[in-house]
C-alpha cells in the first residue's frame, strides 16, 4: 500500500513550480544564456518561441558539450538546445511529475498552461524540496 494516496494529497505542479523562468530565444549566444545560468544559479534555460512557448532547452549538460567540442561561445542556441522539450501542465500532479522525471532521467520540467505557454519550471531539487517538507509533516 502506498505511503500516501494520490487522491488524498491532490497537490498540482502549480503549488510548487519556480514561476520566474529565466528564457532565451532561439538564436541567443550560448555564451550569453551560459551566464544567464550562473547569474541566477540555474541549471536550465527554456528557448521560447515569440508567443512564449517552449521550443527547446539548454541545460549544464549542453553546456558541457560546447567545452567539450570546443564550439564558439557565439553558437546559437538552436544548434544545441534539446528540440520539443518535454513538459508537463501546471494542472497535472506532482507525482505525475515525478514520475516522468524519473522515468524519462530528467531534472527540469518546463510547466505549461492550457495553451502551452510557458508559465514555470519544476527541477528535481523542487521535487527534493517538496518530499521533504512533506516528510517532516508526516513524522
Amino acid at each position: 500500500m502506498p505511503l500516501i494516496k494520490r487522491r488524498e494529497l491532490p497537490l498540482r505542479v502549480s503549488d510548487i513550480m519556480v514561476k520566474n523562468v529565466v528564457t532565451a530565444k532561439e538564436n541567443d549566444k550560448v555564451r550569453d544564456i551560459a551566464i544567464k545560468m550562473y547569474e541566477n544559479k540555474i541549471g536550465s534555460v527554456v528557448i521560447v518561441d515569440d508567443e512564449g512557448k517552449p521550443i527547446g532547452i539548454i541545460t549544464e549538460r549542453d553546456i558541457v558539450y560546447v567545452l567539450a567540442r570546443a564550439l564558439s561561445p557565439d553558437t546559437p542556441a538552436w544548434m544545441i538546445m534539446t528540440e520539443n522539450p518535454i513538459v508537463i501542465r501546471e494542472d497535472a500532479l506532482v507525482v505525475e511529475a515525478m514520475e516522468k522525471m524519473r522515468e524519462l532521467n530528467i531534472r527540469h520540467l518546463p510547466v505549461i498552461d492550457h495553451s502551452g505557454k510557458l508559465v514555470g519550471m519544476v527541477s528535481f531539487r523542487d521535487i527534493v524540496d517538496f518530499t521533504t517538507t512533506l516528510l517532516s509533516v508526516l513524522k
